[in-house]
């Protein structure tokens, strides 16, 4: 890396934790109650990487639904975090690439586009919340993900420039606002085959390989 990086934005869902499973489980089981059968390929096309305020109006104006999608927003929510505490688990090499970034004295941000709520069941499940100096979620904002919003007011609280940081994604979503934020945007892809995921600064595997990209 060219210049020293001295903080690192982590997205959440999919990053962090394995949660995109878990998302597409709860619009699965909540538009099945509104007799819709949607599939997690539905999920990963239509909603991946959205607000959840975005993710229920795509379903409302998809399907022509009648219902309002407030409602859709807190039925999918509802059952998001309830699946979060049942079964949530932190992806490969989460705590190491933690423990390594407080050893190497990086501030450490979260920018994500789910709600508070999510952040907290998923910081309560794993235990990290202490690791964090800096929460940023688009539900503050105006726009989410694509949208870099989220990202810019991550840097500026922090008193730090774009070149400063560094952030690791797992969505096209996510890696479109990093990049127009102008920070360098790392990506452990979900469908690493996407050709999409090209526009990122690198493609890694885990966060294993974070640390080593990272110690080059």
């Amino acid at each position: 890396m060219s210049m020293k990086k001295n903080v690192f934005i982590f997205d959440m869902d999919g990053v962090i934790i394995d949660s995109e499973p878990i998302w597409r489980e709860a619009q699965i089981a909540v538009l099945s109650a509104q007799n819709i059968t949607i599939t997690a390929q539905d999920c990963i096309q239509y909603t991946m990487g959205k607000r959840i305020d975005d993710v229920a109006l795509t379903w409302c104006q998809l399907y022509n639904l009648t219902v309002n999608p407030k409602q859709i927003e807190t039925n999918i929510l509802d059952a998001v975090v309830q699946l979060i505490a049942e079964k949530g688990a932190a992806k490969v090499g989460l705590y190491e690439l933690l423990n390594f970034l407080v050893a190497n004295k990086y501030t450490i941000a979260l920018a994500t586009s789910s709600s508070l709520r999510i952040i907290d069941a998923v910081f309560d499940k794993l235990q990290i919340a202490s690791f964090f100096t800096h929460i940023g979620s688009a539900d503050n904002e105006e726009f989410g993900k694509p949208h870099p919003a989220v990202y810019i007011k991550v840097y500026k609280k922090l008193g730090y420039t774009p070149q400063q940081c560094i952030i690791l994604e797992d969505s096209v979503t996510g890696m479109i606002a990093g990049k127009a934020a102008a920070i360098t945007t790392l990506v452990i892809p979900e469908n690493p085959n996407d050709p999409r995921f090209s526009l990122a600064d690198e493609k890694l595997n885990s966060m294993l390989e974070v640390i080593t990209y990272l110690q080059a």
